[in-house]
């Protein structure tokens, strides 16, 4: 792949997934019912090329692998009902870079297997994790609400890690589509149980709402994960690594744009120490600890 191309590739699935938060926090559809509806839609889309090229597959998942599969599906309904629940409690801009601490997450868990890292790698969790602070301390000053959506995006990134790690044995047996299909599958039988127990509707939403969601589908869910697992297949992981990184100012801009949400000059501050200290983590871990596309 040439140069250009894999520029023009990044270039589109930033801005695909960067488009993820702002249009979810536009939407007046409850946030389990757009987490439900997001890998619903997903499953139904992919399903056609499963059931004619990846049947029997798909029929052959048992055993360790499809309990693999299963708590991945449970890890991503709990990436997506906390992290999209998120966006209505803080901003897009602090909810973005909290989910996007997954990578830190995962070498995190790993360090504490006792797998060893370059200084360099501590050093940038150490600063992304006070970027955390910064951020959450600036979100308290504003209310209470926003801090509890901080937190949400922060299980959401925890979550989120652990479906990447999860993901990456599982897909030592799966192709990326048999479990994609299967993993989104499950998530989304398990936020409508979600939905129906939380009390939140599912169905009778306004014209421009369903485009919404649809856009979000065609866009984070499948344009944004099917154009990095792309680039993780011909490019360096640690340059796809630095890409995603990029969500969180994308997010911002939009989010500024659309929604009005300017973060102020302290969340700013924050947002730069948490992408800083990830940037090291990526850059010291040699992009190791991507696995998957992104979840938002």
């Amino acid at each position: 792949m040439t140069p250009l191309r894999t520029a023009l590739l990044m270039i589109v699935g930033v801005l695909a997934v960067s488009l993820s938060g702002p249009l979810m926090a536009a939407m007046v559809v409850p946030p389990l019912a757009i987490s439900l509806w997001r890998n619903a839609a997903a499953t139904v889309l992919l399903a056609p090329t499963v059931m004619t090229s990846r049947r029997h597959e798909l029929r052959a998942v048992r055993g360790r692998t499809l309990g693999l599969v299963a708590a991945s599906g449970v890890a991503l309904a709990v990436h997506f009902a906390t992290w999209v629940t998120s966006l209505t409690l803080t901003s897009v801009a602090s909810a973005t870079a909290l989910v996007c601490l997954q990578l830190a997450w995962v070498v995190a868990w790993q360090l504490l297997r006792g797998q060893r890292f370059r200084g360099v790698v501590v050093a940038g969790l150490a600063t992304a994790f006070a970027g955390v602070l910064i951020v959450s301390g600036v979100d308290l000053s504003l209310s209470g609400r926003a801090l509890a959506g901080d937190v949400l995006a922060l299980v959401g990134g925890v979550a989120a890690a652990a479906y990447m790690l999860l993901g990456a044995q599982a897909r030592q047996a799966l192709s990326t589509t048999t479990y994609t299909f299967a993993v989104y599958g499950g998530c989304a039988v398990l936020l409508l149980v979600a939905c129906v127990v939380a009390g939140q509707r599912i169905v009778g939403y306004p014209p421009k709402q369903w485009a919404l969601l649809l856009l979000v589908v065609l866009t984070a869910q499948l344009l944004g994960h099917s154009t990095f697992n792309h680039l993780l297949a011909t490019t360096p992981a640690v340059l796809v690594s630095l890409a995603l990184l990029l969500e969180v100012p994308g997010a911002s801009l939009i989010a500024a744009a659309l929604l009005g949400q300017v973060p102020s000059p302290a969340a700013v501050v924050g947002l730069a120490v948490i992408l800083a200290g990830t940037a090291l983590v990526v850059l010291g871990d040699r992009g190791r600890a991507v696995e998957h596309a992104p979840l938002d």
